[in-house]
C-alpha cells in the first residue's frame, strides 16, 4: 500500500530539466545525420536473373524454400519471390506440399 514517494518541486524541476536537454540532444543528433532505417544494419539490393537462379537450382530434385536459400545464398523472404517469379514464368513447376510449403521441381523442356 505504499506506493512510491511523491517527489519535492525542486526534484520535479531537475527531472523536466533533465528531459528537455535530452530531447534536445536527440534532435541535434537526428538533424545532423541522416536518418536510418529501422533495422539500423545496412541493405541491399539483391538482383539474381531467373535464368543465374535456374542453373544454380538444376541439379536440386526437390526445390524447396530453404533448399533453394541455401544453394542462392540469399534470405528466404527474397528466394521466395525468386520461386514465386520462376512459377508463374512457366520455369519451374509445383510438385507437391501444402499450406504455403511447396515442393518445385525444373519443368522438363
Amino acid at each position: 500500500m505504499g506506493g512510491t514517494k511523491k517527489k519535492t518541486l525542486a526534484g520535479m524541476e531537475k527531472e523536466q530539466e533533465r528531459k528537455d536537454e535530452e530531447e534536445k540532444s536527440k534532435e541535434k543528433k537526428a538533424s545532423k545525420g541522416s536518418k536510418l532505417s529501422r533495422s539500423g544494419g545496412p541493405q541491399f539490393a539483391v538482383t539474381i536473373r531467373d535464368e543465374d537462379a535456374l542453373q544454380q537450382l538444376a541439379p536440386l530434385k526437390a526445390i524447396t524454400l530453404y533448399s533453394a536459400t541455401k544453394v542462392l545464398g540469399v534470405k528466404a523472404s527474397v528466394t521466395a519471390g525468386i520461386i514465386r517469379s520462376m512459377a508463374e514464368k512457366g520455369l519451374i513447376e509445383k510438385v507437391g506440399g501444402f499450406s504455403g510449403h511447396y515442393v518445385y521441381a525444373v519443368k522438363k523442356k
